[in-house]
């Protein structure tokens, strides 16, 4: 079968593009950079995801297209991009998608665009990011989704998938997650945040991309969420897997929104975003989300975080970003 990918260069699209090979199906990946372990087996375009036009012979005869593709927007700095790749190209990618006549759009949205301040347990029913006063990145993923339906009522077959926090191999930026656990493994993060978070295998992300391909109703978001973590354990196990000592304290996230007040200008000046509102937002999102909806209707089946963290550690490992010390688990016997 003949799939597109957008961002295949990304995070999640490189779990993805190997998952599709994996499988024996044929990937034009589309991204301005080729990355990846499997970026030799598949065809590259470096099409504009803002192009509806020029998008659409490069989806023609594909069965599906999977829209990843997006600016994770966490400061005011990286807003304008943010409304560009994640809503005006969500419009473009899907209109391509109809006219070229795609089987099927799998849209890769974010527990953020469902509104957070809701209370309760976030399910596919709960009211999307649209208020002014949230993050751009809430707002762009919601408003993203909404031009993906209104290409629904004009005839597109379009399925929407919502990860919550996504961590995992494999990853070559790291991504901010995985660059915190990496920060853990290598003894240099004596202060962690106080949180529970959902977090959720890369890799799952991946496998419930293409079931929802397979198995999703059109016009339907899917929660794709993994287990309820306490975010202090798991980075004390990220460092104890590598013989370093965890984080000595640790402090409620409630306590960064007070800060990034202040903050969140200086992170702009220095181009860095791990203050601003945004991150804040981001590990503020609730903490247990129902996923049942996609674990009945595709199959979906996350596996536990542990497992997760030491597949992580072995990757850095690997990849020669981190160096345990000796006597320690993974040095050891690399037997997980």
């Amino acid at each position: 079968m003949r799939c597109v990918v957008t961002g295949a260069s990304g995070f999640v699209g490189v779990n993805l593009v190997r998952a599709l090979v994996a499988a024996g199906h044929d990937v034009v990946a589309i991204d301005r950079v080729r990355r990846g372990p499997d970026a030799d087996t598949v065809t590259w375009s470096e099409v504009d995801i803002l192009d509806a036009a020029a998008m659409a012979p490069v989806f023609d005869g594909a069965e599906v297209v999977y829209h990843l593709a997006a600016v994770i927007a966490l400061s005011k700095r990286q807003e304008q991009a943010a409304f560009a790749v994640n809503v005006t190209g969500a419009r473009a990618v899907a209109e391509a998608a109809r006219v070229a006549g795609v089987r099927r759009l799998v849209q890769c949205s974010s527990l953020a665009a469902f509104d957070p301040r809701q209370g309760g347990v976030p399910d596919e029913r709960r009211p999307r990011s649209l208020a002014p006063e949230l993050p751009a990145y809430h707002r762009t993923k919601a408003l993203g989704e909404l031009e993906v339906l209104a290409e629904v009522e004009r005839g597109l077959d379009a399925v929407i998938c919502n990860p919550t926090g996504i961590f995992g191999p494999e990853d070559y930026g790291p991504s901010r997650l995985n660059n915190m656990l990496l920060s853990a493994a290598r003894g240099r993060l004596p202060v962690g945040v106080r949180s529970d978070f959902d977090m959720v295998d890369v890799r799952d992300i991946a496998l419930g991309l293409i079931a929802a391909g397979e198995h999703g109703r059109s016009g339907e978001n899917y929660l794709l969420s993994g287990h309820t973590t306490d975010f202090v354990h798991v980075l004390s196990l990220a460092a104890r897997l590598c013989g370093r000592r965890p984080p000595l304290m640790s402090f409620p996230v409630g306590v960064l929104s007070g800060v990034t007040r202040v903050l969140e200008p200086v992170g702009d000046l220095l181009g860095r975003d791990e203050l601003s509102r945004g991150a804040t937002e981001a590990l503020r999102l609730p903490p247990v989300v129902d996923g049942s909806k996609a674990r009945r209707e595709l199959g979906y089946a996350p596996r536990p975080t542990d497992d997760t963290v030491r597949d992580l550690i072995v990757h850095f490992i690997d990849t020669d970003r981190l160096r345990p010390r000796a006597k320690n688990l993974l040095a050891a016997d690399r037997v997980l």
